[in-house]
C-alpha cells in the first residue's frame, strides 16, 4: 500500500514543479517585457537630464522637450505626414523594383550552374562599389525625376536579395531536387515547388537586409534636387542648422523600418509558418 500510495504523490510533486517552473519563467518573461519597454524611456530621461544640467551641448545634441515641442507643430500640420508618405512611397517602390528581379536571378543562379558561371563574376565586380558612388551616373541617366531615387533604392536592395536568395537554393538538400527530377519536373516546377519553399528563409533574410539598406538609401536618394521627403527634410534642417527639426525626421525613420520591419516579419509568419514552430 504504501509503494502504490507514493506514486501519486512523486507525480503530484512533478506536477507542482512543472507548474511553479512555467509561472517562474512566465514572470521572467514579463519582466523581460516590462525592461524593454522601460529602456528607452530611462535613456531618454538620461538624456533630459543632462541637458538641463548642461552636461551636453544643447545646441548640438538638443533635448527631449524641446525635440517634442518642434514634432507638434510639424504632426498638427500635416507638413511631417506629408513627407513620411513621400518617403515612404519611394522606398516601398524602390524595394519592389530591388527585390523581384533580385529573387528572380538568386533561384536561377542557385538552380542552373550556367546563370551562376555567367552572371557571378558580374555580381562580385559591381556589388562591392558603393551605392552613393554611382548616383551621379544615375542622375545622368534617369534625370532628377522620381525614377533616380527609386533606382538608388532599387540597386541597394538588388544586391542583398539576390546573393541571399542565391545561397538559400544552394543550402537546400540535395535530394529535394533529385525527388523533382525523378518525377519529371519542368523548369518552372523547379521555381516554384522545390526552389522558392527551401529558400524563402534565406529570401526574407535578405529582404529585411535591403529594407534596411533602403532606409540608408533614401536620405542620400533625397538629397539630389528632392522638395519633399524625410531625408529632405534632414538635409534641410542642417542647412537651416535646426537641429530640432533633424532629430524629429530621424525618429520618423527609425518609425519606418519599424514598421517595415513588423510588416516583413507578419509577412514571414504567415508565408513559412513551420520556421517559428
Amino acid at each position: 500500500m504504501n509503494a502504490v500510495e507514493e506514486k501519486p504523490n512523486r507525480i503530484i510533486k512533478r506536477e507542482e514543479i512543472s507548474e511553479g517552473a512555467s509561472k517562474s519563467l512566465q514572470r521572467r518573461a514579463f519582466l523581460f517585457q516590462i525592461l524593454s519597454f522601460l529602456s528607452p524611456l530611462l535613456l531618454l530621461l538620461l538624456w533630459e537630464i543632462l541637458a538641463r544640467l548642461n552636461a551636453i551641448d544643447v545646441r548640438l545634441f538638443s533635448s527631449p522637450s524641446r525635440i517634442f515641442a518642434a514634432l507638434v507643430p510639424l504632426v498638427s500640420s500635416g507638413e511631417l505626414l506629408y513627407h513620411t508618405l513621400v518617403s515612404a512611397w519611394r522606398i516601398l517602390l524602390g524595394f519592389i523594383v530591388g527585390a523581384v528581379p533580385g529573387v528572380l536571378l538568386g533561384l536561377s543562379m542557385g538552380l542552373f550552374p550556367p546563370v551562376k558561371a555567367l552572371l557571378q563574376p558580374l555580381v562580385a565586380v559591381t556589388f562591392p562599389i558603393p551605392k552613393l558612388a554611382v548616383m551621379p551616373l544615375i542622375l545622368i541617366i534617369f534625370g532628377l525625376g522620381e525614377s533616380s531615387k527609386v533606382f538608388t533604392i532599387a540597386i541597394g536592395v538588388f544586391y542583398l536579395v539576390l546573393i541571399n536568395t542565391m545561397a538559400g537554393v544552394l543550402n537546400i538538400d540535395t535530394i529535394y531536387m533529385d525527388v523533382a527530377r525523378s518525377f519529371g519536373a519542368s523548369r518552372v516546377q523547379f521555381y516554384t515547388t522545390v526552389a522558392l519553399p527551401g529558400a524563402l528563409p534565406m529570401i526574407f533574410a535578405g529582404l529585411k537586409l535591403g529594407m534596411g539598406t533602403a532606409l540608408l538609401l533614401i536620405v542620400a536618394a533625397e538629397l539630389s534636387a528632392a522638395r519633399a521627403g524625410v531625408g529632405w527634410m534632414i538635409w534641410r534642417a542642417y542647412d537651416m542648422f535646426d537641429i530640432e527639426k533633424m532629430f524629429c525626421a530621424l525618429i520618423v525613420l527609425a518609425f519606418l523600418g519599424y514598421i517595415f520591419s513588423y510588416v516583413l516579419d507578419f509577412v514571414e509568419k504567415v508565408v513559412i509558418p513551420w520556421k517559428n514552430r
